[in-house]
């Protein structure tokens, strides 16, 4: 069974998401892990993909974006949301989940709760601490980029436009693996 976690950040760098997700990271002390000249290491295994965006320019696509309809400019607005959709580990072994399945499910979960928003959908087969669960990021521009049909959870005319926030009370539960 999975379990969905949100965060919201109101951290202007979109930037650091992306190294967040590329890259390995002490998670102690949530700083990168470095080798012996001073770089970053790629995380082992790890899939990355973009919807309304390229994966490597998420962070110039959202701040242009934000430009365009002068918003997310003063520190206490939320910039982004991050939603983790964790798999028990078992589902593993007794679900056949894999890194790639979980990305699928992790996709198809993003396309069909963030519609016309910027995101970076990304999982990671090293779990936290070495627990070994696959667990998937979804990182959303807090603005929508473009309209959409009205949904069954949206509610307001505004939650179809482009340039208004995401409503975080319209997500549904976490798929299943």
């Amino acid at each position: 069974m999975a379990i969905l976690k949100h965060i919201a950040s109101k951290n202007a760098n979109y930037g650091s998401a992306i190294d967040y997700l590329k890259y390995q990271h002490d998670e102690f002390h949530l700083v990168p892990v470095l080798d012996e000249s001073g770089n970053m290491l790629l995380r082992e295994e790890f899939y990355l993909d973009g919807l309304n965006c390229h994966p490597e320019t998420f962070d110039l696509e959202c701040e242009l974006l934000n430009q365009q309809y002068h918003k997310n400019n003063t520190y206490d607005e939320i910039k982004s949301h991050h939603y983790i959709i964790s798999h028990d580990p078992r589902d593993n072994a007794d679900h056949d989940l894999t890194g790639e399945r979980a990305q699928a499910i992790g996709l198809e979960y993003a396309k069909a709760n963030f519609p016309g928003h910027q995101a970076l959908v990304c999982t990671h087969t090293d779990g936290n601490n070495g627990t070994g669960n696959i667990h998937t990021h979804i990182i959303i521009n807090s603005l929508r980029k473009s309209d959409i049909e009205p949904q069954t959870y949206t509610e307001r005319p505004i939650d179809c436009k482009a340039g208004y926030g995401h409503s975080v009370h319209q997500v549904r539960s976490a798929p299943c693996g």
